[in-house]
């Protein structure tokens, strides 16, 4: 009987230490994705070196962030389309990047295709407001 409650005593210390090294690895490998997370979305590099390579893309009015990420990301425009949806929720540009087509390179970082998006909207509202006055 004590032979038992020995072997069951340390089989449940042995769990115990198993449970916990497993926890505070996953806290740990949770800690290390967000920081990078964190990290890339400010400092994330273009893909491309030099003049890199010119992209036409064509974005829509109903695609989301992470949407236009996944666009992006497969015409090898950013390496990670979740880290270009976080960029663009944390960018200045939120609420100005609108639908159209746009020549984007791959020595762009996000920011730069960001704000190379909101121009081609501005100049079509003042093409419009242009045709409207005149």
């Amino acid at each position: 009987m004590k032979v038992m409650s020995i072997i069951g005593a340390v089989t449940g210390a042995i769990f115990r230490l198993v449970a916990a090294v497993a926890v505070v690895y996953l806290i740990y490998w949770g800690a290390e994705v967000c920081y990078d997370y964190g990290y890339r979305i400010f400092t994330e590099p273009a893909v491309g070196s030099g003049e890199g390579r010119t992209v036409t893309v064509t974005v829509t009015e109903s695609m989301s962030p992470l949407e236009i990420g996944e666009l992006f990301e497969g015409r090898g425009l950013v390496r990670d389309a979740k880290l270009f949806a976080l960029q663009y929720y944390l960018s200045e540009y939120t609420k100005d990047v609108g639908p159209g087509t746009f020549e984007l390179s791959t020595a762009m970082t996000a920011e730069e295709m960001m704000a190379a998006m909101v121009v081609e909207q501005e100049e079509e509202e003042e093409e419009g407001d242009a045709k409207s006055a005149g």
